[in-house]
């Protein structure tokens, strides 16, 4: 999976709601905010950890929780496999190995900035393992007096999970009701409201259990958690739990403003249509401007909502919008440039837009629920390398014929070809070593981000300078009427 650029179903659970309604999002940041500063979540008032390891005979740590959150970084207990045996609070986990969830602070997923990120199972002895794990742990808690307390599900997982306490199940992120189960996104905040013999207080176990599906294999540190579930008093649950889908919302809305101004300039293209019927300039363009929208706003669609599963992330966005995206701009400035030779060249882009898309899928067998051996998946990833950067020489021929035919006017366009090409081309450019992503203020900014912004900019500009050329052209110019 690509981020910013891989994905509730079983969302039973007591109490509150899962998952914060994000259109109310920004309307109530001030307010979380403010809430969040006044709130016990950060002043940590009463704060008593008694920190003790589980011993492999179970022995418990034993926890005094004030007006707090406290992060159950472990160590927990850990085994690979599936059965239902293991959320059961008296089974015996002595023989498991521990696993530690704490990570550095400063530590973060690589995306949108979520902090503190640990590395998954594959660096913690179970490279290229795929498939069911569970996580248990076991401890004492003493709230206040008159408190309920609430958990706060782990916010990263590969790639989806199910939690249990005392044996009951409460809810997760994803789909276990079939076969296999089904990933959406792996960061959605949870909220968990604990079971009523359990939220008082007392000795507590927690059984989480995770399933990786294989597209995650080949990613350095991955597997399982990645940030540790915490528990808390549950006001200072709610409003960490609040604050994590700020954090989420932040993170993407830096991909629908670009999205909304890919949007808006389809809108310009198409009123500036009927003024040139013949042009084919604009159907080209105004095809090329919303396949961008939708490949650069799925990724808050993605990350937002529990409905795109990560099988649709694949065969919607990585095969059929980004190879429609790459042959759909390459055509837009052929049209641009009135270029009509060779006259072979829109064949040759749609074949390779074809084959692309294919390779894509092939690419990823277990779309398919097959496997292909080793040197079969290495050429089809090249195969993916080798189409792309036949793409990259077409439109660096677009824009030399370009500017060879059209001399200054080509000059004014390749700016705006160079901003585009940014966001079609970003996998060379990262292979270059440009630096992909920043975290400005602890939000993930993409370089695509900023170009697709700044394209849409200049876009504007050439078309506002293709139609005032079009106007003083017009015989019905009122300068040349008055001459």
């Amino acid at each position: 999976m690509t981020p910013k650029a891989l994905l509730p179903r079983n969302q039973t659970g007591a109490g509150r709601s899962n998952h914060l309604c994000l259109t109310a999002l920004a309307g109530e940041y001030v307010e979380t905010i403010l809430k969040a500063l006044r709130s016990p979540l950060w002043l940590l008032l009463g704060l008593c950890v008694q920190a003790g390891a589980a011993s492999a005979t179970g022995q418990e740590a034993s926890i005094a929780i004030g007006h707090s959150v406290v992060a159950l970084d472990g160590p927990w207990k850990f085994h690979t496999g599936d059965d239902p045996r293991w959320a059961e609070p008296t089974f015996d986990d002595s023989a498991w190995e521990s696993v530690d969830l704490s990570a550095p602070p400063d530590a973060n997923d690589g995306d949108v900035g979520i902090t503190p990120y640990t590395s998954g199972w594959s660096s913690k002895g179970h490279p290229g393992y795929q498939g069911y794990a569970w996580y248990r742990l076991r401890f004492a808690v003493t709230p206040p007096s008159g408190e309920t307390l609430a958990l706060l599900g782990p916010w990263a997982v590969d790639s989806s999970y199910q939690v249990y306490v005392g044996g009951i199940l409460l809810g997760g992120v994803g789909d276990f009701s079939g076969a296999t189960p089904t990933a959406y996104g792996y960061h959605y905040p949870r909220f968990f409201a604990l079971p009523p013999g359990s939220a008082g207080g007392g000795t507590m176990a927690i059984a989480i259990r995770v399933w990786m599906g294989p597209w995650g294999v080949a990613a350095p540190g991955a597997g399982g958690i990645h940030i540790a579930p915490a528990i808390g008093e549950r006001e200072a649950i709610t409003g960490q739990y609040r604050l994590q889908w700020l954090k989420i919302f932040e993170g993407y809305a830096v991909d629908v403003v670009p999205a909304l101004m890919f949007f808006l300039a389809v809108m310009m293209v198409l009123s500036l249509w009927p003024l040139d019927r013949a042009d084919r300039t604009y159907p080209w363009l105004a095809a090329a401007l919303l396949f961008s929208g939708i490949q650069r706003g799925n990724q808050a669609f993605f990350f937002w909502w529990q409905i795109e599963t990560v099988q649709g992330f694949v065969i919607f966005i990585l095969a059929l919008t980004s190879s429609l995206c790459l042959g759909t701009w390459v055509m837009a400035w052929r049209s641009w440039f009135k270029l009509d030779t060779p006259v072979w060249l829109p064949r040759l882009v749609a074949a390779l837009m074809v084959v692309y898309g294919i390779a894509q899928l092939l690419a990823r067998p277990w779309m398919f629920h097959a496997a292909f051996p080793h040197p079969v998946s290495t050429a089809l990833r090249y195969l993916i390398s080798c189409v792309h950067l036949a793409f990259l020489l077409i439109y660096l021929l677009t824009a030399f014929q370009g500017i060879r035919r059209q001399g200054r006017e080509g000059w004014y366009a390749l700016p705006a070809m160079l901003a585009i090409g940014v966001v079609l081309f970003i996998t060379e450019l990262v292979f270059l070593h440009v630096p992909g992503i920043w975290f400005p203020f602890g939000v993930g900014l993409s370089i695509t981000e900023c170009a697709s912004a700044i394209f849409v900019v200049l876009l504007s500009g050439l078309l506002l300078r293709r139609l005032w050329s079009r106007a003083s052209r017009s015989p019905l110019n009122p300068l040349e009427s008055r001459a």
